[in-house]
């Protein structure tokens, strides 16, 4: 029985459409006259700003666990909610968030999706989608302003969108969005936490949207930047781009790691290997699995139609990782910072199409730089590394017009396996048959041979 939320009476069946709009919980009303009575008072439930009150470690382990850096966790808001009417994933309402579509999935063997063509402008929509509310938060970020204000922005944003914030619930993560300062290199929990001037922030977004999810996200920089924040954000980038650089069919992707790792070493940073590039479709994680090291394990070669992302996150110091005793908040051991970008993209028939960049495909932080008057020099970016790139490196006069995870421990079994051990050989495209698909332009492309190793 449902009590009117104005007068007490019982079977109250008529609910407040604000509340609706903006996902909080649902009210009822007996009548339209009771609720026009009630409104006065009502109203202010819309603009409460709720309580940062919910701690992600006990008292204890703050005092016990050895912090590697200067961040300690704060308290976090409770759990945002969405309209009814927006279509969730499988994972969104199971009470510990487990995604029994990814628990089934991760009994077939491991060969990744090859998407149709419907499928794939799905799949697109939903990048695009992305990657516009990662650039509403991208633009917020300011010293002073707290994560969880950022998962406000992400979660309202992808309302708008009528669409799902993938990291909600997934394996019970409580926020909208992974937000990873300074050492964090990934999965940090948007808290209450006021960013300072000279930290940076990965900003990590997946929407759900027609039943797809799409993956993306980016290192700003909150203020004005040291010069060793500048190395590590800009190797972060290129490594980013040198991996996509490379995607094609027939290549191997234990091999993205070998380019990414060169790269990062230039740049004299390390790369993690604990978390990896991971597929993505209709479910939030599956095969392939691309890590982002050299000498990995990997099995599996680029087809077209395969669907997934490249992220690597590139530390100032050591690739070791730990992990926060809230069960999420990834650190690096040395308590160094750590900074990432990624995409999502598809597989074509002679290359790669990055599903979720922007129109003005010049990162936030170099845009930052530019606002700052700080010089500063990209090699590698979308078109690789060649004198079409170059002209990002210059103040854009005027940006393209604008549009209104967590990820789960994708860890490679071999990122610690003994030197010299053998590599596992990647199985032909299609058990060694040649088979006729269809490529993203909707042209028949057969499945190419694997690279040469």
């Amino acid at each position: 029985m449902v009590l009117c939320a104005g007068c007490s009476k019982p079977n109250a069946t008529m609910q407040c459409p604000t509340c609706v709009k903006l996902g909080l919980p649902a009210t009822f009303f007996c009548e339209q006259e009771c609720f026009k009575k009630s409104w006065k008072t009502h109203k202010k439930k819309h603009s409460v700003v709720p309580e940062a009150s919910i701690s992600t470690m006990t008292a204890e382990s703050m005092m016990m666990f050895e912090f590697t850096g200067k961040l300690r966790p704060a308290k976090i808001t409770p759990m945002r909610t969405l309209p009814a009417a927006i279509a969730r994933p499988d994972y969104a309402l199971h009470p510990e968030g487990v995604s029994m579509s990814e628990q089934r999935d991760a009994t077939r063997g491991g060969r990744p999706s090859r998407l149709r063509p419907e499928e794939l402008e799905g799949l697109r929509k939903v990048a695009r989608l992305a990657r516009e509310v990662l650039d509403l938060a991208c633009e917020a970020v300011k010293p002073g302003m707290t994560g969880d204000q950022i998962d406000k922005i992400v979660h309202d944003a992808c309302i708008a969108r009528e669409s799902y914030p993938s990291p909600l619930n997934y394996y019970g993560f409580p926020k909208s969005v992974c937000t990873s300062a300074n050492e964090v290199i990934c999965h940090g929990i948007p808290d209450s936490r006021p960013l300072e001037e000279g930290d940076i922030v990965n900003i990590d977004v997946t929407l759900y949207h027609g039943g797809f999810h799409g993956d993306l996200n980016e290192t700003v920089f909150v203020g004005r930047p040291a010069p060793e924040t500048i190395n590590l954000v800009i190797t972060a980038y290129e490594c980013l781009w040198t991996g996509i650089n490379g995607v094609k069919p027939g290549k191997f992707y234990r091999f993205v790691g070998k380019d990414i790792e060169k790269r990062a070493k230039q740049g004299k940073c390390s790369v993690v290997k604990t978390y990896c590039g991971h597929g993505i479709n209709q479910l939030f994680h599956t095969s392939p699995t691309v890590p982002h090291y050299d000498g990995n394990k990997a099995t599996g070669v680029m087809e077209p139609g395969h669907t997934f992302t490249i992220e690597p996150m590139v530390n100032l110091g050591t690739y070791r990782d730990k992990t926060w005793p809230d069960n999420w908040t990834s650190v690096t051991e040395d308590g160094k910072w750590s900074a990432q970008f990624e995409e999502t993209m598809v597989v074509t028939a002679d290359g790669v199409d990055v599903l979720s960049m922007r129109p003005n495909p010049k990162p936030h932080f170099a845009r930052q730089l530019d606002a700052l008057g700080i010089p500063y020099e990209l090699k590698i970016g979308p078109g690789g590394s060649d004198p079409r790139w170059q002209h990002l490196n210059k103040p854009a006069e005027e940006d393209a017009p604008k549009t209104a995870c967590p990820q789960h421990r994708h860890s490679d079994p071999a990122a610690e396996a003994p030197a010299g051990e053998a590599e596992a050989k990647a199985a032909p495209p299609s058990g060694g048959e040649t088979e006729t698909t269809t490529a993203p332009g909707g042209e028949a492309a057969p499945a190419p041979a694997p690279e040469k190793e």
